[in-house]
Order: structure tokens, then sequence, then C-alpha cells
């Protein structure tokens, strides 16, 4: 029997709720042999542009041949397109409403295809489990293929590939991703935000406890952190403020 291929889970469903669990119920039944593993569910709510670059940043480590669930969907329902991309050798299966247009825009290749596909019954508001996972499972199979779908030309709602000077989420510790590559920063750069100025420190144990710093993350993002307390609630950071670079 053929190896299924992996799936990627990547929402703002939140963990706490009942959309997960339900998307896994599908994709089990779909794809039975797939492994299927949570790269985050607690991406910005209705937040499609922060979303879309913390998708980016974050695909650096998924395996090439793997499946992208990615739901992000505030227009659920309404007359965005369903669409899978094959791009870098990843499928990314979502809604084309931007979510998936910063990682198209910086692969080295991608392909758009509108999903023609529609299941029998089927929720309207709730796309992700009905549409998108049981596409994302036959893909994971290999029942569907870029061959066996119309290619378009693009996506309809494309963010670009440039950074987003904005944070785009917050996690449990308080640290602040923002949108802005890490590596296209000088270490002498400074990040300003709600008027602080925030200079660079390699890792938390470089600077005093409870300092303000900002640092390269582990997905390559430009972070806004303190040292064993939370940024966050120091400066007053939420996801969508915007940020300044100073020197």
């Amino acid at each position: 029997m053929k190896t299924e291929k992996p799936i990627f889970l990547f929402s703002d469903f939140g963990n706490a709720d009942l959309y997960v669990g339900q998307v896994k119920a599908v994709l089990a039944r779909c794809a039975p042999e797939a492994l299927v593993i949570d790269l985050l569910h607690e991406a910005p709510a209705f937040n499609v542009g922060a979303s879309a670059h913390l998708l980016a940043a974050m695909l650096g480590q998924v395996p090439p041949a793997s499946i992208v669930l990615a739901v992000v969907d505030p227009g659920v329902g309404g007359g965005r397109r369903p669409v899978a991309v094959l791009a870098d050798d990843r499928w990314l299966v979502g809604p084309d409403n931007g979510l998936l247009s910063v990682a198209v825009a910086r692969a080295a290749g991608a392909r758009v295809f509108p999903v023609a596909w529609r299941p029998p019954r089927a929720s309207v508001s709730f796309d992700g489990r009905d549409l998108f996972a049981p596409v994302a499972a036959m893909l994971a199979r290999g029942e569907l293929g870029a061959g066996d779908m119309e290619e378009a030309a693009g996506l309809d709602v494309c963010f670009g590939a440039e950074d987003l000077a904005e944070i785009i989420y917050v996690d449990h510790y308080g640290n602040a991703a923002t949108g802005l590559r890490a590596q296209a920063l000088p270490c002498n750069a400074r990040l300003v935000v709600n008027g602080r100025s925030i200079g660079y420190a390699r890792v938390f144990a470089d600077v005093p406890r409870g300092e303000v710093f900002w640092y390269g993350n582990s997905v390559g993002l430009a972070e806004i952190a303190a040292n064993s307390t939370s940024a966050a609630r120091k400066l007053d950071l939420a996801t969508g403020q915007r940020v300044a670079i100073g020197r």
C-alpha cells in the first residue's frame, strides 16, 4: 500500500473548542495512515495578514512532500475560492483570502489550483472540516494531484513577499513575534513599538532578568521578549500593533 503523506494543521480554531477534533476526525476517516501534526491552532483569530506571515515563517520546518491544511477564514461561506497550491514540493490547502499568499510569493516555484470538488453534504460555516480536510486527505493518499485539477494563473488575493512591520503573534510567555525576518535586520537596529525603543540581544541569558530585547526567534522572525517575564505585559503589546525600525 502506498504510504500516505503527512498532513500539517495550521488554524485559528483554538485548542479549547470543538473544531480541531472534528477536522482530525475527518482526516482519520479519509486518510487513516497519514501522520497528522499540529503546527498551530492559536493563529491570530480573524487576522489573515498576520497569520499569512506566521504560516510562511513556520513552513521552513515542514518537510517536502507534505500537505499543509491552513484555515484562517473569516469569510467562510462567502465568495472566496478554495485552493490547493503546490509550492516548493509542499501542498497548501485553504481559502484564497491571502492566507497562503506570503508562502506562495516567497516560494521558488508555485502552482495554484482552484478546488472544484465539493462534498455531498456540508455546513455553510465549516469548510475546514467539510471541504479542506477531505481535499488534504485526497492529496495525502495520492488520489488527487496537479494533473487532476485545472490550474489558475495565480491567487485572487496576494499580500506579496514583503515583511510585515507588525506584531503578528504573542505566545503564552508574552513573547511578541513580528512579521519582520530577523536576517534582514542588522544587530544594531532597534525596534520601536508603543513609543519604546528596543535593542538586540542574541538570547535571553544575554540580558539581565526582566530586561526587554529583540532577537531572531526559532522560525527566523524578529521577536520582542524579556528575560524571565512577559514582554507583552511590560510593554502592553498585542497582535496588530505597528513596529518601526530605528537605530
